[in-house]
């Protein structure tokens, strides 16, 4: 009975890792300095708690052994003991110091990864609008006036900004080797920033349960150099369709696509949430320039 009770939370953690799949190990393996940051407060929280259980089961298997049943005679009497203030006050005030330093680190953490990421403070971010449908991910390119489906490429040794919305329920944005999660939903616009520090394909998804297809919103991200996405920017405009009203609104009615690319984004037609105003149209006025830039070029 002893050895089930002590071989029981690695049996659980051992299943927890196989059941889960790999996609949790990828944030240990960041490649981009946000996710690095989010990777190493894991793994200390992980070492906490790897030395408050092993405390516990050092107390527990002393405890077992010295206090264990024995054979006394039917009248034994235990003798009585008085409680221990000391012990009280240690194992009242160390819980509360733990749960304090976690508390300090992980804020510390947040609000790091909500900024641009460190080391690229002098370099201006690349904005991408990251909408969600159902089951897939729309992923448009104001500055080069480009959009794409369930699939989005970045240059390395930039900093990323993704503002992320949905046009159906509630989802969340993550990337595990870049960024953390954030969700994206119907009526307001929220912000990830992330850099990629080396060239490579990551997955991303949607984490939040969504509906029965939730499961398909998968997406991959490609880092590659400035000089690739520039190419890549001008083989999009100048070989893909735009993006009508019409077809957009196709794309959000049908469940389930493939990768798709198209020469303009939906921003001109149906803007983000929350920029409607002033600064949603000087955007939409820019994109509507870069617009008719592509349509000079490929004629």
């Amino acid at each position: 009975m002893k050895k089930k009770v002590l071989i029981l939370p690695f049996v659980m953690a051992f299943l927890t890792l196989v059941l889960s799949g790999c996609q949790p190990l990828m944030i240990f393996d960041p490649k981009g300095p946000n996710a690095r940051t989010l990777s190493n407060t894991i793994i200390m929280s992980i070492i906490v708690m790897l030395v408050i259980l092993l405390v516990v089961y050092v107390l527990l298997i002393n405890m077992l052994s010295k206090y264990r049943a024995s054979k006394q005679a039917p009248d034994y009497e235990p003798p009585h003991e008085e409680g221990s203030k000391v012990l009280e006050v240690v194992w009242t005030v160390i819980p509360i110091l733990i749960v304090t330093a976690l508390a300090i680190v992980t804020v510390f953490t947040t609000s790091k990864v909500e900024k641009k990421p460190e080391g690229y403070g002098n370099k201006e971010p690349l904005v991408i609008y990251a909408s969600s449908s159902n089951w897939k991910w729309h992923f448009s390119y104001p500055e080069q006036g480009v959009e794409t489906v369930n699939y989005v490429n970045i240059p390395t040794d930039r900093p990323i900004e993704f503002r992320l919305y949905s046009f159906g329920p509630i989802t969340s944005f993550w990337i595990p080797q870049l960024a953390g999660q954030k969700y994206a939903m119907s009526d307001m616009l929220t912000k990830i920033h992330l850099a990629a520090d080396q060239e490579g394909s990551y997955m991303g998804r949607n984490s939040n349960f969504s509906g029965e297809g939730f499961a398909q919103m998968e997406f991959e991200a490609q880092a590659m150099s400035q000089k690739d996405f520039d190419e890549w920017i001008k083989d999009v405009k100048a070989k893909e369709p735009k993006l009508t009203e019409k077809e957009f609104d196709k794309l959000l009615k049908t469940s389930f696509v493939g990768r798709k690319s198209y020469s303009s984004t939906h921003l001109t037609f149906r803007p983000a949430p929350m920029e409607h105003g002033k600064h949603g149209k000087h955007d939409m006025k820019n994109m509507k320039d870069k617009d008719m830039e592509g349509m000079d070029m490929s004629h």
